[in-house]
């Protein structure tokens, strides 16, 4: 039997990542919290995934993704039922990311340097099993992105090690190498990450690229 996805957010995040996941053969339900988004969503995704509401998604996973703006996320958890994610892993791909305009390309975060959203995230849903992963590459590279250099390394952490086995696994299918960076507070380093994927693009230098941690 599939395993089965719910994946809160149906942004561009979301809609890539559960036509991802129905690539590899999950079972995938993508949520909305804008009911006259229903349909349209359906016709995207083109029956790559069952569609729903936050709620419909936290209950339907047996691994949820959180795939909302950084801005969101505390609020989406909360519209999905922190109760529903009770001992589930539970991916968090977003990245506290301010509603300000980026400076010389960079951008501004709403957390402060010895805190991160994911720690926050943690602390609203503590029976939740959180691990931090696509969060420092764009939607275009998330599943099973071809570069020269060979796979990228995505980045994680999360208190579980059941739960970070589990999204290694899923990585490496999706075509990483993965880097365990350890618990929760691993996310302090790991969020700021996407402001340093950010720059080239924000630059005119381009998106298609990610990170490679290189080892003798």
């Amino acid at each position: 039997m599939a395993t089965k996805v719910g994946i809160i957010g149906s942004g561009i995040v979301g809609r890539t990542l559960a036509a991802g996941f129905h690539k590899h053969g999950f079972e995938v339900l993508i949520g909305t919290n804008t009911p006259s988004k229903l349909l349209e969503l359906a016709s995207t995704m083109d029956g790559k995934a069952q569609v729903g509401s936050f709620s419909e998604a936290a209950s339907f996973g047996e691994i949820v993704v959180v795939a909302t703006k950084g801005s969101a996320a505390e609020e989406a958890l909360r519209a999905a039922g922190v109760s529903r994610l009770t001992g589930k892993t539970v991916i968090d791909t977003t990245n506290p990311i301010a509603d300000t305009a980026p400076v010389n390309g960079v951008l501004e975060y709403f957390t402060a340097q010895n805190d991160s959203l994911m720690e926050r995230l943690q602390r609203l849903a503590p029976d939740a099993n959180f691990v931090k992963a696509f969060n420092s590459v764009g939607n275009a590279q998330m599943v099973n992105p071809v570069f020269r250099g060979g796979p990228p390394t995505m980045f994680i952490c999360g208190n579980e090690p059941a739960a970070k086995k589990q999204v290694e696994d899923i990585l490496e299918l999706f075509g990483f190498e993965v880097v365990d960076c350890g618990k929760v507070e691993g996310a302090r380093a790991i969020e700021p990450l996407c402001i340093l994927w950010c720059i080239p693009g924000f630059l005119g230098q381009g998106w298609s690229h990610a990170f490679k941690l290189l080892k003798a």
